[in-house]
């Protein structure tokens, strides 16, 4: 019971921290010159962004899929599809509990393991392999994000390495103190040693052999790659999900340098004019500043997204934080729209293979 409370309380947590940034970065909207704003804009570039949202999903299926085949061969695309899809509808209520659910959702479909116990109906697949399979994807999303960042910043920091440094990370490193880093390492010292004890003590307690079995099986899934085979399309299907992503804030951009000025507030209309000549480099810059949100744990990103995005066009380009807020809603509502979509498509699509 007390760890369910736990879980609620964190979870009204994350939607109250979620309402308050959005709330800062609406709250000085206009909403009639807004919407109409929206109204205005190119809305064929919407729809090329959310197709190339579906090729992302599609793409980062096939990605986990390279991770769990040395586990579990009959592992299908279209299983690792709708796991995806799934979990980042399950995203949008609550924030990193999709990673779970699609780690079950493997194991649920992975054939059972021929060498396990007859008493024990344990799957190739099973749930701590998958989980370390996820983990491991996860981490290199976060190495491709740092390695592009970094690239980035080196051939652009004349223009955007202000932003980066005084909004991005001036302001993560004033929210660390040697009190918390050193929470944080007595925390890491505590999880190491326990492991180490459940280890030593595996065959004597019966809960630190799970304990031991769990962390090994973690450690399977998460030096699956190891075994991987075709290594090299592993990484080109990693470059070409971000490579999505990248279309998919240019396809934004050109549907906000497409709007009709002629129906929308002078003051608006004037900073779509400045902003004709914004091209892929200013879509890059966008998509990794987005990007950066994803370490915020507020479910589908609500709030922090649009904060962070609209603040690094009102401040680079010295345009209205509203005209930001326009790029931001059409960014984050469409691809939400998407995962809701694509999320309940493979729900049915499992409710139907499933019958």
């Amino acid at each position: 019971m007390d760890g369910k409370v736990g879980k609620v309380l964190r979870y009204i947590a994350f939607l109250l921290l979620a309402a308050v940034l959005l709330y800062f970065a609406f709250r000085e909207v206009k909403w009639a010159e807004f919407w109409s704003a929206l109204k205005a804009c190119r809305w064929s570039c919407v729809a090329l962004s959310m197709l190339f949202g579906v090729l992302a999903f599609f793409l980062r299926g096939l990605r986990w899929r390279q991770l769990l085949l040395p586990i579990d061969r009959t592992t299908s695309r279209l299983t690792c599809f709708n796991a995806v899809n799934i979990s980042y509808i399950v995203n949008l209520a609550l924030p990193r509990v999709g990673e779970f659910v699609r780690c079950g959702f493997i194991t649920a479909h992975s054939q059972k393991d021929p060498d396990a116990p007859a008493d024990q109906n344990r799957r190739l697949a099973s749930y701590d392999k998958v989980l370390g399979t996820a983990a491991l994807e996860r981490s290199v999303d976060v190495l491709a994000m740092g390695l592009f960042l970094g690239l980035f910043l080196i051939f652009t920091w004349s223009r955007f390495g202000g932003f980066f440094s005084e909004r991005i990370f001036g302001s993560a490193a004033e929210g660390f103190s040697m009190g918390k880093i050193a929470v944080l390492g007595v925390l890491g010292v505590c999880a190491v040693a326990f492991i180490l004890l459940a280890v030593r003590l595996a065959d004597k307690v019966r809960i630190f052999g799970k304990v031991r079995d769990f962390c090994l099986g973690l450690w399977q899934g998460f030096a699956s790659c190891v075994k991987m085979k075709d290594a090299w399309w592993f990484f080109l299907l990693t470059i070409m999900i971000w490579g999505c992503y990248w279309m998919m804030s240019a396809s934004i951009l050109w549907a906000v340098q497409g709007m009709a000025t002629d129906s929308i507030d002078p003051g608006l209309a004037a900073s779509v004019a400045g902003l004709k000549e914004l091209g892929m480099t200013d879509a890059l810059f966008l998509m990794l500043a987005g990007s950066l949100t994803s370490i915020v744990p507020v479910p589908g990103g609500f709030g922090a997204f649009h904060f962070i995005v609209a603040g690094a066009i009102s401040s680079v380009y010295g345009v209205p934080f509203e005209f930001g807020m326009i790029f931001a809603t059409l960014s984050h509502e469409s691809q939400t729209v998407n995962q809701m979509i694509c999320g309940g498509l493979s729900y049915l699509s499992e409710s139907i293979r499933n019958k």
